[in-house]
């Protein structure tokens, strides 16, 4: 098949809102793939940014560090919104991905993360969302880790599992992890397990 060009234009951007995150509305138009170009198109856009997520993983004893924290965005079509996700968190001015890594282990699971390994970078919503993740692995020692973590100031309770890789699995199968960077995390963990614990 020929290549296709691909262009877009954005005709105008309002904001909305802005707050704890901002959003604004949009009209833009695009080629399309039969030719020409489509109709202006009206669409409000969730800003979100760059951010990171990291498993952590002790290849050692082959435990999974989970957090556990509450999610209003599942409060109104989950019975419960107290959600099994991975550390994460969002990239500031000045930071790169692997600095980000690190703060957010430390700060929601007490994790001082060894090794980073990169595992992917994906769009999670990118139909409404302006947001892109960097996930990444984190072998660290799990060894004290459960508790209560997170800031203060940013009014976060987070509750630190350490559970075996078969139990996190275990959850995963039974959905009762519905976050899909936690997801995509213990499946990537899944194939890579076994190399992970020959380093």
């Amino acid at each position: 098949m020929k290549e296709i060009e691909k262009a877009f234009e954005l005709i105008e951007e309002e904001p909305i809102y802005s707050g704890f995150f901002s959003l604004s509305r949009i009209r833009l138009r695009h080629t399309l793939f039969r030719g020409g170009w489509s109709e202006p198109l009206d669409r409000e856009l969730f800003h979100r940014g760059r951010s990171v997520a990291v498993i952590p993983y002790d290849p050692a004893v082959d435990q999974v560090v989970l957090i556990e924290q509450f999610r209003v965005g599942a409060m109104f079509v989950n019975e419960d919104p107290w959600l099994l996700e991975v550390v994460a968190g969002v990239v500031e001015e000045g930071e790169s991905p692997e600095d980000v890594a690190h703060r957010e282990a430390r700060e929601e699971a007490g994790c001082q993360i060894r090794r980073l390994i990169h595992i992917a970078e994906f769009f999670p919503t990118p139909g409404g969302c302006a947001e892109k993740v960097t996930l990444f692995c984190g072998i660290v020692d799990s060894k004290g880790l459960e508790g209560i973590h997170g800031l203060d100031e940013e009014h976060e309770d987070i509750l630190a599992r350490v559970v075996s890789f078969d139990q996190a699995m275990e959850w995963l199968e039974q959905g009762r992890v519905q976050a899909a960077i936690p997801i995509i995390g213990l499946q990537w963990l899944a194939l890579n397990r076994d190399r992970l614990r020959n380093i």
